[in-house]
């Protein structure tokens, strides 16, 4: 099942966030340090580790009885599984299973909540109310706090700078990733998003085996460029890949990291037909195509002839 859209925001919305983060990296002597120091971050943001794993049962019944108001913030935990902001202590919880670069980017989500000034405060409301937030609230704090903690990871737009400087290939943010000290993942959406070519990355969850059909591929989430959105909306990706459509035959198999680069034409909105250049790679959990529309391809039109 494709994943919900988890950092759009508006433009006012992604303004305000994104001068907070410089705020966070200014405060914390952090702009322009690679990779971003995390823990200044949090410093910054006045929140602290507590080094325990938040799936534990034991620790969560421990923590509903010596904090009386962490139940909402808990219910936030439990759903989300990763992490835990609890406003009032100030402190934060992670999923200590967890990659350590996965981790980076959840403590920098984490801290956000403890970061921008409008949302500490209402965390703090709810938990001295002992209610939860409201849900459509909750999920823009999630998407402000997602965009937040990119704009700090990826230091503003200097991943972007730097991508620019290499070839356009799904090669270029998966060895950009170790200068971040950022997820494979992370990087892609990344460099996909605040990319000025009309370009696209499918994630892929890993293709099950399927007896006669070789195999299936669900669509795990679908990252577009502004420009290829303006050029193809919000493309109709399917749900499902297999070897016998254009994209499922990019997937690579037999323990290879990419399938190399191949053509495939998308149409775009108003039916016109654009040639693309799509390129594969996978690691251990997701299967990335990245899709770049090159050219318009010509439509061929009908000759008009005038009777002498």
């Amino acid at each position: 099942m494709q994943r919900p859209d988890d950092c759009s925001l508006t433009p006012q919305q992604f303004a305000r966030v994104r001068a907070e983060a410089e705020r966070a990296l200014r405060e914390a002597g952090a702009l322009g340090v690679f990779p971003t120091p995390v823990h200044h971050i949090m410093s910054v943001a006045k929140v602290e580790e507590v080094k325990e794993d938040v799936l534990n049962p034991g620790f969560i019944a421990r923590l509903r009885s010596t904090v009386d108001q962490a139940g909402g913030a808990l219910k936030r935990a439990v759903n989300k599984v990763m992490g835990l902001f609890h406003a009032t202590a100030g402190l934060i919880f992670l999923d200590q299973t967890l990659v350590a670069v996965k981790k980076r980017f959840v403590r920098l989500h984490e801290s956000a909540h403890g970061f921008l000034p409008w949302q500490r405060p209402m965390y703090a409301l709810v938990e001295d109310c002992d209610k939860a937030l409201d849900v459509q609230a909750a999920e823009l704090f999630d998407r402000e706090a997602n965009v937040f903690a990119a704009e700090v990871l990826f230091q503003l737009d200097s991943f972007r700078d730097m991508a620019e400087g290499h070839a356009f290939s799904i090669w270029t943010p998966v060895k950009l990733a170790k200068s971040f000290d950022a997820s494979i993942y992370s990087c892609v959406r990344q460099y996909v998003s605040k990319n000025h070519r009309a370009c696209a990355v499918v994630v892929l969850n890993q293709p099950e085996l399927i007896a006669g059909d070789g195999f299936r591929a669900t669509l795990r989430r679908a990252i577009q460029s502004e420009s290829f959105t303006a050029t193809f909306g919000q493309y109709g990706w399917r749900a499902v890949y297999t070897p016998n459509d254009d994209i499922g035959a990019l997937v690579p198999l037999n323990g290879y990291k990419s399938s190399g680069k191949r053509a495939i034409v998308l149409t775009d909105r108003n039916g016109d037909r654009h040639e693309c250049i799509a390129e594969s790679f996978t690691q251990t959990h997701q299967v990335f195509i990245l899709i770049h529309a090159v050219r318009t391809l010509a439509v061929p039109r009908p000759v008009l002839r005038v009777s002498s």
